[in-house]
C-alpha cells in the first residue's frame, strides 16, 4: 500500500481497549516510547487489532502545536 503521509512509525500493539463507539490502541514504537490512538470501534474490529500485532501508525496532521 502506498500513501502520501510521510510520518509512518512502525510498532507493536501492546494494548487494545474496546468501547461502544471508539477504541484505544497503544503502540510500542521502541526506546520506551508509546503512541496512543483513538479510532472507531468499527476500525478496531475490521483491522482485527490484537496485542502483539505489528502495525504502522500513520500520522497526518495539518498542524503541530508545541508548548514549553
Amino acid at each position: 500500500m502506498k500513501i502520501s503521509a510521510r510520518n509512518q512509525i512502525k510498532g507493536k500493539v501492546v494494548a487494545v481497549e474496546h468501547g461502544p463507539i471508539s477504541g484505544q490502541v497503544t503502540i510500542d514504537i521502541g526506546g520506551g516510547n508509546v503512541l496512543v490512538s483513538h479510532i472507531t470501534e468499527d476500525a478496531v474490529k475490521s483491522l482485527s487489532l490484537a496485542v502483539g500485532d505489528e502495525v504502522v501508525a500513520i500520522i497526518k496532521a495539518s498542524s503541530i502545536l508545541v508548548g514549553k
